[in-house]
């Protein structure tokens, strides 16, 4: 597929898709600073003649789009994150790069949004075509928390919705190319704070202490043997400290310690276990060497889990539009993503369109990362022919 094949987006509709993502990207704004890139969004919707615009999160817009025509009303929404990274840009050949300093769209979120215009663009051009409504999230604060993916389950966005649909960039797949797998293809990602309470006393006399470093030593060595011993293998678990903080003075027993990390799984169950688990062993090791131990847990995005019969009915446009060999099902990520909070309300599908080019190998989350804009249209009207395809079915 290419875009002089192009059946549903209008020339005014490519070129306002190309700027948008020109402009976010000279432009990028950080997670819930999204202010400039709302309005810049709302500008080219209402440019094209769409109404009903609505705000969430503060910095996010969704627009419905409603169909006309006769038949059987289904709903499905489209998801577009918005946000950038507090990364400093090492581009210097793109004529569009970030012209803020310490910012970038690093991640793609600039595509995924001049995508998710085009889509709401062809609908709302051919509502006469379609019955059903879709419903065109741009959604803020994919990266940082307070996570917009969070909001939109909070406040029940996708109520009364069969399907919700999302995409992602991917390095890791040749350009011109798309992947998407059944069952779970990201990791939960829920934090957790861990206070050891001990109790001070001078560095020569340690008995008349309780020392929170070594309770808090044995607590990183014994929690990783939740991983290595109470889950399988094939569920790629982690659980991170990534920060500790305590003590004063190098002469004196540290009566407190503070640490904080990640907990990540690819089952809805055993992140419940993990997170069982984990205030166990905290509890467990501080009565051990005699102090305390007291353990928050924040619950962050679920994993992404998709659609079987969404990804069969993909891979099948894949093949049938862009060619047999055109279609990775082996792709998953490491981390995670707050579309889980959309595939943990309805069924739904996260697929991959691929970037990888001379030029363009960099990873996601890097100074060079970079994609062409000639992936961006393509994978615009698969995704618009994919919606129909449902709506019409």
């Amino acid at each position: 597929m290419n875009s002089r094949s192009n059946t549903f987006l209008s020339d005014a509709e490519r070129d306002a898709v190309i700027e948008l993502r020109h402009a976010m990207h000279r432009e990028p704004e950080l997670s819930n600073a999204e202010w400039k890139t709302q309005e810049r969004i709302r500008s080219v919707l209402e440019r094209f003649g769409l109404r009903g615009i609505k705000v969430f999160h503060n910095t996010g817009l969704y627009v419905d789009i409603e169909g006309t025509a006769s038949g059987p009303k289904r709903w499905i929404a489209v998801r577009g994150d918005i946000d950038a990274l507090p990364i400093k840009e090492a581009r210097g050949d793109l004529p569009y790069q970030s012209q803020i300093d310490g910012v970038m769209h690093a991640c793609g979120h600039d595509m995924h949004s001049s995508i998710a215009l085009g889509i709401a663009l062809a609908f709302h051009r051919m509502r006469d075509n379609f019955a059903g409504r879709v419903r065109v999230f741009f959604q803020p604060a994919e990266e940082t928390e307070p996570l917009g993916g969070q909001t939109v389950a909070d406040e029940r966005l996708l109520e009364g919705f069969d399907r919700a649909v999302g995409f992602h960039v991917s390095p890791e797949i040749p350009a011109g190319k798309f992947g998407a797998r059944e069952g779970a293809v990201s990791k939960s990602a829920d934090q957790f704070t861990v206070t050891i309470s001990g109790k001070m006393a001078h560095g020569a006399a340690p008995h008349k202490g309780i020392d929170a470093i070594s309770i808090a030593a044995a607590f990183v060595n014994e929690v990783q043997k939740l991983v290595s011993r109470e889950m399988p293998a094939d569920d790629g678990a982690v659980v991170t400290v990534g920060t500790i903080h305590g003590g004063t003075a190098a002469n004196i027993i540290c009566p407190s310690v503070v640490m904080k990390g990640t907990i990540r799984t690819r089952s809805p169950d055993r992140r419940a276990l993990l997170s069982q688990r984990l205030r166990e062993v905290a509890d467990g090791v501080a009565a051990m060497h005699r102090g305390q131990a007291d353990c928050v847990i924040r619950s962050g995005e679920p994993p992404v889990i998709n659609d079987s019969d969404m990804v069969k009915r993909f891979r099948q446009l894949v093949h049938e539009s862009v060619g047999r060999d055109a279609f990775n099902d082996r792709k998953e990520i490491a981390g995670s993503d707050d579309f889980g909070f959309y595939s943990a309300c309805v069924p739904s599908i996260y697929f991959w369109f691929g970037s990888r080019a001379p030029g363009n190998e960099s990873h996601v989350h890097t100074p060079t990362f970079g994609a062409s804009d000639d992936l961006i249209i393509p994978t615009t009207e698969l995704t618009v022919r994919y919606l129909l395809d449902f709506l019409n079915s």
